[in-house]
């Protein structure tokens, strides 16, 4: 089923006002004000403020299922380096993750459903999620009740930007996204003055020391079968050459597919920190904190069959790829059976696929002897395809929410002759 050119046209402008003007996670109150109009628009009851600057749009049409489709509102503090006519204007802060092309497909999905509502029966529910990349508001927005203001859905769906083809997608046959921690450490020094370093406890020795003796977690701690994976993606201390700071920051980013590996790296951190700290003299141990955390991302193997079959029969199936565990991280799963906690233990299957954003030149010359790699999410470099990526996103997701809703899954067109 193509995208109407109107609605596609829209969506396409949706995206280039989003990817100009991104907002951090927790602060998208324009990103989230957008959806809400546009979700306004096509008829749908809008709640705004749910878990944070959350936005759901709830569509009822009769008896059937209820059938959630979800996208993120958060941009990352990254600098663009793109050269695009339509790079962000906001200095330090991009759309390196694709979240601008997931809500333009999911508004656009949500449009062609409202427009084509005598075809199928029952509850659409446009979600936009804030603060994805701090792995928090999924879990505000059930916190803040969005199940029981929306209803309990039968299913939830989403997908995500990957370095594949534009125009395809790919689906798990399994994990789809590792589980994660996110850790805040400080180590605690004492400071001085820079000429006098005997009389301060310096606490940036002890942090670099932390950071390579961290390393060995996943080298010499963990089996190389577990798909473990330890970042320090934040180390801030001090201001001024010669004054030693009485603290040291760290903040750590723990991948792996089992929770008992992420339990044991995270008692491994502590006590790596609380060594290196008393073997500096810290005048007292570390604080290590958990800042966020999410389960390993495993759809439904029922739902996830019967949306793949919709994407073949949409796409044809050389359009539908395999896709093999990565060890990225997503909260999406707290809106199915790992939130159950979360929304009074209801059972909510899920299903999750890739979408592929690559130019189709640029793919071929990646895989070309000594091609040029291709920049991955988070990248500065990072630039989807959205001539072809968004159209098929828009398709993807209301292919999957029409199967789920009793709907047919028109053919895609066949070239005469």
């Amino acid at each position: 089923m193509a995208v109407p050119p109107d609605v596609l046209r829209s969506a396409v402008e949706l995206y280039l006002a989003l990817h100009t003007r991104p907002e951090p996670a927790g602060a998208e109150e324009r990103t989230a004000a957008a959806l809400a109009a546009w979700l306004r628009a096509d008829g749908y009851a809008v709640t705004t403020g749910v878990g944070g600057h959350g936005v759901a749009g709830v569509l009822r049409n009769g008896d059937g299922p209820v059938v959630l489709l979800r996208a993120e509102l958060d941009a990352l503090p990254v600098q663009e380096e793109t050269g695009l006519a339509w790079a962000s204007e906001v200095p330090g802060m991009m759309h390196a993750c694709g979240h601008d092309l997931h809500l333009a497909a999911l508004a656009g999905a949500a449009r062609v459903l409202a427009g084509s509502a005598a075809s199928w029966r029952g509850t659409v529910v446009a979600v936009g999620q804030p603060a994805e990349e701090t792995l928090t508001g999924a879990r505000d927005m059930l916190a803040d009740g969005l199940y029981e203001r929306c209803g309990v859905p039968d299913a939830v769906l989403a997908q995500h930007a990957a370095p594949l083809p534009a125009g395809t997608v790919a689906h798990a046959r399994g994990a789809v996204f590792a589980g994660s921690r996110t850790l805040d450490a400080v180590l605690h020094g004492t400071g001085g003055h820079g000429g006098t370093p005997h009389l301060t406890v310096d606490p940036v020795l002890a942090a670099a020391a932390a950071v390579l003796r961290l390393q060995g977690i996943v080298s010499r701690e963990t089996a190389p079968a577990e798909q473990a994976v330890l970042t320090v993606g934040r180390l801030r201390a001090g201001e001024l050459a010669n004054v030693v700071p009485d603290r040291a920051e760290l903040g750590l980013s723990l991948r792996a597919f089992g929770e008992d590996t992420l339990d044991r790296m995270t008692a491994a951190v502590r006590r790596v920190l609380r060594a290196e700290s008393d073997a500096s003299g810290c005048p007292r141990p570390p604080d290590v904190t958990v800042a966020a955390r999410s389960p390993a991302l495993v759809p439904d193997p029922g739902l996830t069959g019967r949306v793949r079959a919709a994407h073949e029969e949409a796409f044809g199936a050389r359009r539908v790829l395999e896709w093999q565990p990565a060890t990225a991280a997503e909260d999406f799963p707290w809106f199915g059976p790992a939130g159950a906690g979360l929304h009074g233990g209801t059972a909510v299957r899920t299903a999750y696929w890739m979408l592929g954003t690559v130019p189709a030149a640029r793919w071929r010359a990646a895989l070309a002897p000594g091609g040029p790699p291709l920049p991955p999410n988070h990248s500065p470099a990072f630039a989807p395809d959205v001539r072809t990526a968004l159209p098929t996103g828009v398709e993807a997701l209301t292919g999957a929410a029409r199967r789920v809703l009793g709907a047919a899954v028109p053919a895609p067109a066949r070239a005469a002759g």
